[in-house]
């Protein structure tokens, strides 16, 4: 059974910084290219962060520069550093899991984060 289970949400006041975890299992994480999303009440799931198998990464405009991806293979955990946090960035993050070969793509629960004086 596959799981993704993210955790580190919660409320920071702006400025402030977040670490996300997501925990996988049931797959060989080290074959899947991991990512970030985000659900703002009334706005579209947006993407925030990538990391492919190799490392590389990408960043959706308004996190450059602030937040960064990372995965831990020997752990099957990928990490989202949120840093500077702004009121914008309350969101439902959401972890996931893509192998396009096999067209496999899997989602977590969710962790809520919310900025806010």
């Amino acid at each position: 059974q596959v799981q993704l289970v993210e955790s580190g949400g919660g409320l920071v006041q702006p400025g402030g910084s977040l670490r996300l975890s997501c925990a996988t299992s049931g797959i060989m994480f080290r074959f899947y290219a991991m990512g970030w999303y985000r659900l703002a009440p009334g706005k579209k799931r947006e993407l925030v962060a990538t990391i492919t198998t190799g490392g590389s990464t990408d960043y959706a405009d308004a996190v450059k520069g602030r937040f960064t991806i990372s995965r831990y293979n020997a752990e099957n955990t990928v990490y989202l550093q949120m840093n500077s946090l702004k009121t914008e960035d309350t969101a439902v993050y959401y972890c996931n899991a893509r192998r396009t070969i096999l067209s496999e793509d899997y989602w977590g629960q969710g962790t809520k984060v919310t900025v806010s004086s």
